[in-house]
This record gives C-alpha cells, structure tokens and sequence, in this order.
C-alpha cells in the first residue's frame, strides 16, 4: 500500500514515514500543497494524509484542487485545529476524514485502514487457497502455520493477495509497494519474491507464486 504525505514540518514528517514504513507500507512526502497536487495527480496512491496548515497552498486547498481534477483517492486531515467549525470545513472541502494533532500512531494507522478498507476490495483478511493474510492483525498463515513477515515482504503479499489470480505487473509491483525512489532497474523485486517463495513454501503444498515472464508475477495453485 502506497501513502502520500503531505507535511512540511521535518520532524512531523519524519516520525510519521517511519511508523508507516514500520506497518508496511510504502511513504511518499510532499512538503507544499503545490508538489502534493502533483504527486497525486501523476501516481496513484491508496490514501493521502494532508496537514492542514502547509507553506501556499493549504491543506483545505489541495483537497478541494484534489476533488475538481477527480483524484478520489481516500484523504484523511492532519490538523490542530480543534473547533467543530473548522473540522467541518476540512470535510466539506473533500476529506473523508480527520485525525487532530498530537495523535497517537495506533489511531492514526486505524484510520489509515478504515479509509483503505472502505474502498478495497477482500475486506480485512485476504486468502488465495490456503494462504491467509489478516491486513489489521498484521498476520499471515499458510495451512495453519504462522509466518513471520518483514514490513516489506507483508506489503508485497498483500498487493499479490488483492490482485489474485490476476497478474500483478512488475511496474505496478514498484508502483505500489516501494515509494517514489525506488531504481525499477534494480532486481530488489526479484529479491523479495524469492523470499515470499521460500517463506510461505509448505511441505507437500503447491507453489503459488509464478513468474509470468515479461510482465510480472501471480498467484496459482499448481
């Protein structure tokens, strides 16, 4: 899952692409209202946190800019504001919802789902066969056993899970689960794949990751 981050404090910002990168999910910062309309008008993300209060262009501003080029992806408010007035404002330019300065990360991860889940689809647990991913509990079975994941490795099979049986193309793959400076020239997705292969690899089971050579990479029972 790939977030956009709107917010010019650098400590803020900081903070907040750590924790998200620590729940798997890959972070992109845009620390002006003008770089975040058009970071999100050229890439496709699957949730945009937006600081109110940003250097020009402010937060309410993007979000309305946002809606009038129809870019739905789900926005979820950044502000200190406290004011009922002010909170309906941010929703009423186009915000799906808003999340009042200082929060606490568990909250703020909860909202992050609740806005993904609402338009995602599969819900909270993904399965293929018997593989079985629950995106809230961060947990992940084959047949019953437990595999332990890395952030990125979980953000991968998630992607895969979402779009099975279908092909996930490579430049999607990177699209999706690495952020904005990710070399597509590297072979870092090869990589990963060989070790989801080998980490949800059951004795006597089928292997359900494939190669589609060319275009990217699947999920199969053989």
């Amino acid at each position: 899952m790939r977030i956009l981050l709107v917010e010019d404090e650098r400590r803020v910002a900081s903070f907040v692409s750590r924790a998200l990168r620590e729940n798997a999910y890959a972070v992109d910062l845009a620390e002006t209202g003008e770089k975040a309309i058009d970071m999100a008008t050229h890439a496709t993300y699957d949730s945009i946190l937006l600081d109110i209060r940003l250097p020009g262009l402010s937060g309410l501003q993007v979000c309305r800019e946002l809606r009038d080029a129809r870019v739905d992806t789900p926005i979820l408010m950044l502000t200190a504001r406290g004011l009922v007035e002010q909170r309906v404002e941010g929703l009423d330019s186009g915000a799906d919802d808003y999340l009042t300065k200082p929060f606490a990360v568990a909250e703020l991860l909860a909202r992050i789902r609740a806005l993904i889940r609402r338009r995602a689809t599969g819900g909270r647990v993904l399965r293929y066969g018997d593989l079985e991913l629950d995106r809230h509990q961060r947990r992940v079975t084959r047949a019953g056993r437990a595999i332990v994941l890395t952030a990125k490795e979980f953000g991968l099979l998630e992607f895969l899970l979402s779009r099975a049986p279908d092909v996930a193309p490579r430049t999607e793959i990177i699209e999706r689960v690495w952020d904005i400076h990710f070399d597509p020239g590297t072979n870092l997705v090869e990589v990963y794949i060989n070790r989801l292969r080998q980490k949800i690899a059951v004795e006597g089971g089928s292997k359900l990751i494939h190669t589609v050579h060319g275009i990217g990479y699947c999920l199969k029972a053989e």
